[in-house]
């Protein structure tokens, strides 16, 4: 079990780390409906459409032509947390409440070209979300002291190219400048329980992606993709909505290092009408193990505010899709994978209430012409419950114990467009 520490300043401002470690503890997958419908399996061999881009641009050589692509994902989490109880042995402020369903649903869009260069050569663009995530818990509840609002984006701007060495072998790489931008808030004191302290911050940063594609006989594909790690130091302002904690308004900075990603997937048609796609991704949550934020001015200038241990482990995530060509113009999918959570128990926030999961997923494509393709697809996540073991040496934050529920379902559309 852990205990939080906080002395002087930090003891109102300690667990304002926690946002960030929200930022790089939830990575979206929702990146295209053409994915969604195999569960986003094999995504690194998959070559579907212009998606692949940001998956594995060495890919693009699998499409004939060029292509643009417009999807949007509509995710619906649900998120429930039921305490352990009242203190000594439960929530320190259990009388609070349990805080109401934490999940806030959110659109995430993704735009795609893949530009025909020569016959071997191509340009790629992906502008999509790698990272996000949205939480509001009820204003004044038990852990109202570790987290009511978070908040957080991400924009990637990653151009790519791909060139075909030969009949067998495709490679390809990318740039990618990503801005990281957060907006979060808790309650500061239970003398005042309507009191709260919020952070906002953001930054962009440079990381860079590449991939290979083996085209091998009897319509075996194999995918390699590797994406890198970017680091951030975030500049932003610490400010309270009452006036009795103005005097502690700040500038503030962190510096947080996203993961890096790599995959291997494999593309196996069976026979005329079905290809079996499936994958396993590694990323390498270990980029998380402790965050300090520096205030930049006020009365704590040039000092740690807050120094959090979060220990994230790294992860993995397998999955096995299915395509099956019906009658012309429908392509039909379903896809299942299993996510392995960085989150460990003592270290879960209300921020990130995290944990394993498994999906189940379905989808279509419908192309009435050679020029058009619509995908749809729908997927539900069966998270594992998880515990929240959170100590406090002192009032605020207070102990948060207790099992957080969740679940999630995600639909998705995708119009692609062929040139």
């Amino acid at each position: 079990m852990r205990a939080h520490r906080t002395t002087s300043l930090s003891a109102v401002l300690g667990v304002l780390a926690m946002p960030c470690a929200l930022a790089s503890g939830f990575q979206l997958q929702e990146q295209s409906a053409s994915g969604l419908g195999v569960a986003y399996s094999g995504m690194a061999v998959a070559g579907q459409d212009a998606s692949t881009v940001f998956w594995n641009p060495a890919a693009m050589s699998l499409i004939a032509g060029s292509q643009a692509a417009l999807a949007i994902d509509y995710v619906v989490p649900e998120f429930r947390f039921t305490s352990a109880g009242a203190p000594p042995t439960g929530s320190t402020y259990n009388a609070f409440g349990n805080g109401g369903d934490g999940g806030v649903s959110a659109v995430v869009p993704a735009l795609y070209a893949k530009l025909a260069l020569t016959s071997r050569a191509s340009l790629g663009l992906a502008v999509n979300a790698p990272f996000g995530l949205s939480t509001q818990w009820n204003a004044q509840w038990a852990g109202m002291f570790h987290a009511i609002k978070s908040e957080v984006d991400t924009v990637n701007i990653n151009p790519s190219v791909s060139y075909r060495i030969n009949d067998v072998l495709s490679l390809g790489a990318g740039v990618s400048y990503e801005r990281l931008r957060a907006t979060l808030t808790q309650g500061v004191t239970p003398l005042l329980p309507s009191a709260q302290a919020r952070v906002d911050g953001s930054d962009w940063s440079w990381g860079w992606n590449a991939g290979a594609l083996l085209e091998l006989n009897s319509g075996t594909h194999i995918g390699l993709a590797y994406r890198s790690s970017i680091g951030y130091r975030l500049s932003g302002t610490l400010a309270f909505n009452n006036a009795a904690f103005s005097a502690l308004d700040s500038g503030a900075t962190a510096s947080l290092r996203l993961p890096s990603v790599a995959s291997i997937a494999i593309s196996q048609s069976l026979g005329t009408r079905v290809r079996a796609l499936a994958d396993f991704t590694r990323t390498q949550w270990d980029s998380v193990q402790q965050l300090t934020i520096v205030a930049t001015s006020g009365p704590a200038v040039g000092q740690p505010v807050s120094n959090e241990q979060l220990s994230f482990s790294n992860s993995w995530r397998a999955g096995l899709g299915l395509e099956y060509r019906a009658a012309e113009p429908w392509l039909l999918r379903a896809g299942v994978a299993y996510d392995r959570s960085p989150v460990q128990d003592a270290f879960r926030t209300p921020r990130l209430p995290d944990n394993d999961r498994k999906w189940l997923a379905v989808g279509a494509r419908f192309m009435p012409e050679q020029h058009f393709a619509f995908d749809v697809g729908y997927a539900y996540l069966w998270v594992q419950s998880a515990a929240s073991e959170l100590g406090s040496a002192g009032p605020v934050p207070g102990a948060l114990r207790g099992t957080y529920d969740l679940k999630t379902s995600i639909v998705g559309g995708q119009v692609t467009y062929s040139f």
